[in-house]
């Protein structure tokens, strides 16, 4: 460990840490290096700016990266899976037009937002747009209400979700760092999700749609309004399939407060009731509801699942790199030194978690990545505190990974070419959505922390 400017060895690994974070910034923003591999460079980097020996380096990185794959890989897998056919089947079709029916024509964005809060539940927030912004265009058109006032209320719904609400893989990821209960997560990132996405997305997407005015791009238009005669699957059967998982980990955590460890029932409940059983079971019962039930072959079915997953092999690999990039902060010490930063200074850990999750977000532009590597930093800070409620510290943390989308961030990108929008208009629309969504998400954090 190499000491400058005569600072102690805390704020030494600190200065390193952030000369690390703003090299990541440059690397992705300015000279537009892969995240993926600028990811590795600044965890080599930071491992040896901060004196690791050369083979801890490595070790260090390669368990970062297989301590989260190890559980991530196989959520986002099964996941994306069970949204490829929820839309191929026309599901996320029939909850959209169910809710745009119960909400009326005038209310088609306050729909949209309802639609993404339940459908991105199996699926990553980028997969999400892809496989619902077409429902978009679909409603615009037959409607006239304006695109951007649409869009932005989706998008905020899978946002929030994607950041906040397990069975997601950060959110889950965070569950098991700080150590929190799935079920309790669950419920309280609801009461937190559904005000943040309202006030970021119907509310702020009808402020600036008044303000920003976009030439919707003719050729998606065309292609996503094109009538497909199809017969589309009842909404109950939708809406069940998609919330198998939520419903078994839910069921699950109140099976936890009645029965004791020891009960059998209980231990059959607790392993239905794993993210990744759940998760499977539900894609399983999806052959049926999403498949056979709407006449497609075993070929179609194997064809939209192997289909799917090449897109997601890229967010895998980020997912990974942001993990071990944690490991490294962590091996080399700066996770202790922002402990003591911490406690020294009588910091929340609720505000810490939110404020180095949105720094993170704003130098890789991954919301899983900051979500991840924050709970790292956060989670030893956490236990030398107690009375501070583990489920709110995850919340807490997906508020800041939240923030701050920009240029780096493919998501900006995919809203961007789906609105029509020029960079800084994307900036005013989705920036300041994600921005205004993490604050409104984290304020719910901080008033539910006064009673809990």
């Amino acid at each position: 460990m190499y000491s400058v400017f005569g600072l102690s060895h805390d704020a030494s690994l600190l200065l390193y840490a952030l000369i690390s974070i703003l090299g990541l910034i440059l690397l992705i923003a300015k000279f537009k290096m892969n995240p993926f591999v600028a990811l590795i460079v600044g965890a080599v980097f930071m491992g040896l700016i901060s004196g690791m020996p050369f083979t801890d380096i490595v070790k260090s990185y390669q368990e970062g990266v297989a301590s989260v794959l190890g559980f991530i890989a196989i959520v986002l897998g099964l996941g994306t899976m069970l949204g490829k056919l929820m839309a191929e089947s026309g599901g996320a079709e029939r909850i959209a037009q169910t809710l745009v029916r119960v909400f009326g024509e005038k209310n088609v964005h306050w729909a949209m937002m309802v639609v993404a809060l339940i459908c991105g539940i199996p699926v990553f927030i980028q997969v999400g747009i892809v496989l619902l912004f077409p429902l978009v265009f679909v409603i615009a058109k037959h409607t006239g209400t304006s695109l951007i006032k649409i869009g932005l209320s989706l998008v905020a719904g899978l946002a929030v979700v994607h950041s906040l609400i397990p069975p997601h893989p950060a959110a889950m990821l965070a569950v098991g760092i700080f150590n929190a209960d799935v079920g309790k997560t669950i419920f309280l990132a609801l009461i937190v999700s559904i005000p943040a996405a309202a006030i970021a997305g119907p509310l702020y997407g009808t402020w600036i749609s008044k303000r920003i005015k976009v030439e919707t791009s003719s050729e998606l238009m065309e292609q996503f309004t094109e009538t497909k005669d199809r017969e589309l699957p009842g909404f109950g059967i939708t809406l069940f399939t998609i919330l198998i998982p939520v419903i078994l980990m839910l069921l699950a955590t109140i099976v936890d407060l009645i029965l004791p460890e020891t009960n059998g029932f209980r231990q059959v409940v607790d392993f239905i009731g794993s993210p990744i059983i759940a998760l499977l079971l539900a894609l399983l019962f999806s052959f049926y509801s999403f498949g056979y039930a709407r006449g497609f072959s075993k070929q179609q079915i194997l064809k939209y699942t192997n289909d799917c997953l090449g897109p997601v092999a890229s967010i895998i690999l980020l997912i990974g790199a942001g993990g071990g990039f944690n490991r490294i902060l962590t091996d080399s010490g700066v996770g202790d030194a922002i402990a003591g930063f911490a406690q020294s200074a009588h910091l929340s850990p609720l505000v810490l978690a939110f404020v180095i999750a949105g720094l993170i977000r704003a130098a890789v532009g991954s919301a899983t990545v900051a979500m991840t590597t924050a709970a790292g930093i956060v989670a030893p800070i956490a236990m030398t505190m107690p009375g501070v409620s583990p489920e709110l510290l995850v919340l807490a943390t997906g508020a800041g990974s939240i923030i701050l989308s920009h240029v780096n961030d493919s998501g900006f990108w995919i809203v961007k070419e789906y609105l029509n929008l020029s960079v800084p208009q994307t900036l005013k629309t989705w920036t300041v959505m994600e921005t205004i969504l993490g604050f409104a998400a984290f304020g719910m954090v901080l008033l539910l922390s006064v009673f809990i």
